[in-house]
């Protein structure tokens, strides 16, 4: 009878496994920030919706190195997000309509209740994983890109 019941479960497993792999993959769009002739390649999801946009990367453990959110808004506005059930350190980059970067708030704190402020208005918020901006050695003179389909 274990025999049956483990053999049930993997054959479930298995499908379910493969499905999740895919919507991944959908779930994400190519960004690219470009600055000084160097051009970084990324995989971010896009939190669309208004409730996509308050979850955002709350209760992640962790992102890939490539990874990401963009939080696109229907026209442009002074952005302003907190860290609240937020456990991994973020940059987030406040992005002009024109790809121009307003600001990057580097390193934020996980949990933090303080908001974290565009400079002036703002297309969307690029959020990575805390430290990119630097190790990339990104400032506000890069460029960034993506084309979302939806």
């Amino acid at each position: 009878m274990r025999a049956l019941i483990t053999a049930l479960a993997l054959s479930l497993a298995v499908p379910l496994a493969a499905c999740g792999s895919e919507a991944a993959d959908e779930a994400t769009i190519p960004l690219t920030i470009a600055m000084d002739g160097k051009t970084h390649n990324f995989h971010v999801e896009v939190a669309r919706t208004p409730e996509e946009q308050e979850k955002g990367l709350m209760f992640r453990t962790g992102l890939p190195a490539d990874g990401g959110m963009l939080f696109p808004f229907p026209k442009p506005k002074i952005a302003s997000f907190w860290m609240q059930n937020t456990v991994i350190p973020l940059d987030m980059i406040f992005v002009r309509a024109d790809g121009s970067i307003d600001r990057i708030a580097e390193n934020t704190i996980p949990e933090s209740l303080e908001p974290v402020v565009s400079g002036g208005e703002v297309a969307a918020v690029l959020e990575l994983a805390g430290g990119t901006s630097a190790k990339l050695g990104l400032d506000e003179t890069a460029k960034v890109t993506w084309k979302d389909e939806k």
